[in-house]
């Protein structure tokens, strides 16, 4: 008898401690909210593992607006992405994309990577100059001289690793999935190139150091150029 109310003590007692357990209060707060997002995207820096998880600490507001809308609305496509924003409204993606956008992280170190000397001169030369027989615009016309980006809905190009950018514009190359849902000037110029190409400039790309500012604006031709990505952007803040 004595064993028997030992044990249903002991019973009570345990089922107290998780009762107690579950009744920790979470703060309802966007830092708690987004940790769907960190659990692949973390909140530190993570350049030698998870590769194709790409960094968005501190990224545009407008560009990881546009993202988030791209995912939710099937125009940029992959399936955790899709399913996590499907029911979420702009004002929620835009608070999402506030939050990540005033993180401020440091940059991973360049990516270890020994490009051949025609490797090099041909990612320079797209990246500083490009191809005008091609129509192909120089990467740093648009990123910005610091390729870091430009206000306020063009991406960074630097602290990423080489497979996500060689996937990236792989996909925008060929039209797939990933990217090619997304009919734009990146798709346009993306084409362009040979993949030889695409991963020269995505080994030297991940190959430098991240440092400075975005530019303040996109260059009147390239504005016009990308007409289609202004006009889509115009309410953004």
């Amino acid at each position: 008898m004595k064993h028997s109310i030992l044990i249903i003590l002991l019973f009570f007692t345990s089922l107290a401690d998780a009762v107690e357990v579950l009744s920790v209060n979470v703060p309802d707060t966007l830092a708690e909210r987004v940790k769907a997002c960190t659990i692949c995207h973390g909140v530190e820096d993570r350049h030698n593992r998870d590769a194709y998880y790409p960094r968005i600490a501190g990224k545009l507001e407008g560009y990881l607006f546009n993202q988030l809308r791209h995912f939710r609305d099937g125009r940029r496509y992959y399936q955790p992405m899709v399913i996590l924003l499907e029911n979420m409204s702009d004002e929620y993606l835009l608070e999402m994309a506030q939050y990540f956008a005033a993180l401020d992280l440091p940059y991973p170190p360049p990516e270890p990577i020994t490009l051949q000397p025609l490797e090099e001169n041909l990612a320079e030369k797209l990246v500083y100059s490009g191809d005008l027989k091609r129509n192909i615009p120089a990467c740093s016309a648009c990123h910005g001289k610091n390729l870091m980006g430009t206000v306020p809905f063009v991406p960074g190009l630097l602290g990423l690793h080489s497979a996500y950018l060689t996937a990236q514009l792989g996909g925008w190359h060929s039209g797939g999935l990933i990217r090619g849902k997304i009919a734009n000037c990146m798709a346009d110029i993306a084409k362009q190139l040979t993949y030889e190409e695409i991963n020269a400039v995505a080994k030297w790309l991940a190959a430098q150091p991240a440092s400075g500012k975005p530019a303040n604006q996109l260059s009147p031709e390239m504005a016009q150029r990308c007409a289609s990505i202004v006009s889509e952007n115009g309410e953004v803040r």
